[in-house]
């Protein structure tokens, strides 16, 4: 990796004495401790490579935004930032969208682009590739399979991927707390659905009347969600082994954090699912995770791209759950930085707690652009620019800049052009993708699917028993006078067979016991 660019003095002079103005700005960054550089000061649309832009490293889980109309160079933006967190020994999680992050895995390729750019900035670029691990969700595409159990997920998220309402909503969470007291676990969408059919059959209706009860028409727009959801090929993101988010925090042998992808362009067309489960991902990581407090650097930054598709048609509960999560999740080590176009994609609540911006170029071409300028404006904080102007004007791979410093304080704005990243930009050969996924240490644990004992193999095999008397031969009258009144219920028959005792002691005994759900109603039973 590069060496940093020398720290300007305080006044701001240096080989080309900066204006006047811009000292007080350049100040601003010149800080003693460690810090990931992006870039070097613009004024008067020159660059001045003696006063280096940065961020330190211990405030990059203060969270971020990274912002800017399509094609004014976030995605590079994003790599810049995940390679030097690699290099400080930080892991970093990125959602590959577009499919062209993957290349920072390979060492970069070098031009007259790259030695203009490198010279302004004040950057020793040298081409160099990082420790990468490839995902996919579900295995659709090139990468190690992510995979949640329905239980895991929870009753929040998977309302959101369905698209029901606030009642509906509720009723699927009365089916998720059903599911887990009676040890019946939801794995994958047919033991949902089992559940779900059970529960308004005639056998399963008493078994939520003392909690509400489920309407058959509201589990009718779930199972009919359900039926669309596994038509459209969702099926394959539910299920085992289940993708353990402990494994965004691995390092490299040689000491650098792993840039976990996600491989997203085979789901690019799913938008509200993939944002959902990027939204898993961090609520997943926020229920394991102890606390830390502050700390000299993160344990993982983790960029959530396409954020505006995460709080569109969110409920507020939804949206309350996203701004707790986000707010406690800084004390455990993890920083989230929201890449998406404008500030105003993102809830107040959840921008007002990201204290590093990175804001790229916007358009003002309709009377909605010019609206949504004037709003991004008033989200930073006084500085010598014309924003408006400014912001309208940036050129592809510049941008506007704060960060919090090293106490916590914001810096003052800053106009940018940022470095350039060291590792290729673009995509690299499919076949080189399925060679690192086959070569992972992580292949042999969650290539294959496995398809286990749950909801719906035991309510299957205990409606087959409760048939299989009904088909037996009569008994003689004498005996029969003798049976009891009333045949046990279903459920009772479930939890009292010794096929369901077996599976209670080979699951670790949930049996009984409500599991404990975070903040969005997620889980994860045998950790």
């Amino acid at each position: 990796m590069s060496d940093s660019a020398t720290t300007p003095a305080p006044d701001g002079s240096g080989p080309a004495q900066l204006p006047e103005p811009a000292r007080p700005i350049a100040a601003g960054y010149a800080f003693t401790g460690p810090a990931l550089d992006l870039g070097a000061l613009l004024w008067d649309g020159v660059c001045h490579p003696q006063a280096p832009v940065r961020v330190p490293l211990p405030m990059l889980n203060r969270h971020g935004l990274v912002a800017g109309a399509t094609g004014t160079g976030k995605t590079k933006t994003l790599q810049l930032i995940a390679e030097q967190l690699s290099a400080q020994g930080v892991p970093v999680f990125l959602a590959d969208v577009k499919g062209d992050l993957s290349g920072i895995a390979r060492p970069g390729q070098g031009g007259d682009r790259v030695s203009t750019r490198a010279a302004e900035t004040g950057q020793s670029w040298s081409a160099e590739g990082f420790p990468v691990e490839f995902l996919a969700l579900g295995g659709i595409g090139h990468g190690i399979p992510v995979r949640a159990t329905v239980t895991s997920f929870g009753p929040v998220l998977l309302s959101k991927v369905l698209g029901l309402n606030r009642t509906q909503e509720q009723s699927l969470g009365l089916i998720f707390h059903y599911a887990d007291t009676k040890g019946l676990e939801l794995i994958d969408l047919k033991d949902l659905r089992a559940v779900v059919a059970f529960l308004t059959s005639d056998e399963g209706k008493p078994e939520l009347k003392g909690i509400g009860g489920l309407s058959t028409a509201t589990a009718g727009v779930i199972l009919r969600s359900l039926t669309a959801f596994e038509a459209q090929g969702m099926a394959d993101f539910f299920g085992e082994p289940e993708f353990d988010t402990a494994d965004l925090l691995r390092l490299a042998p040689d000491g650098r954090g792993l840039v976990s992808v996600l491989e997203l362009p085979a789901v690019q067309d799913k938008p509200q699912l993939f944002s959902t489960f990027l939204m898993w991902l961090l609520a997943d990581l926020f229920h394991d995770l102890p606390e830390v407090g502050d700390v000299d650097k993160p344990k993982l930054v983790f960029f959530f791209d396409e954020a505006h598709l995460l709080f569109h048609d969110a409920s507020d509960a939804f949206l309350d759950a996203i701004t707790q999560t986000v707010r406690l999740i800084r004390s455990k080590g993890v920083g989230v930085f929201f890449v998406t176009q404008t500030p105003k994609d993102v809830p107040s609540d959840v921008l007002g707690q990201l204290g590093n911006r990175v804001q790229h170029a916007l358009r003002a071409f309709t009377p909605d652009d010019q609206k949504a300028l004037k709003a991004t404006v008033k989200t930073f904080p006084d500085s010598p620019y014309d924003l408006e102007e400014l912001l309208t004007g940036l050129g592809t791979g510049e941008a506007v800049i704060t960060v919090l410093s090293e106490n916590g304080a914001p810096t003052p704005v800053a106009a940018t052009r940022l470095r350039a990243p060291e590792s290729l930009m673009g995509p690299v050969d499919p076949a080189e993708l399925d060679r690192a996924v086959r070569e992972s240490p992580l292949y042999g644990r969650y290539a294959q699917a496995v398809d286990r004992e749950s909801a719906y193999e035991k309510l299957t095999a205990a409606q087959a028993q409760a048939q299989a008397p009904a088909e037996a031969p009569k008994a003689p009258r004498a005996k029969r006078e003798k049976a009891p009144a009333e045949d046990p219920s279903l459920v009772e028959q479930v939890v009292g067979s010794g096929m369901f005792k077996s599976l209670a002691r080979s699951v670790g005994t949930q049996l009984g016991r409500e599991i404990t759900r975070s903040l969005f109603g997620t889980a994860r039973r045998g950790r």
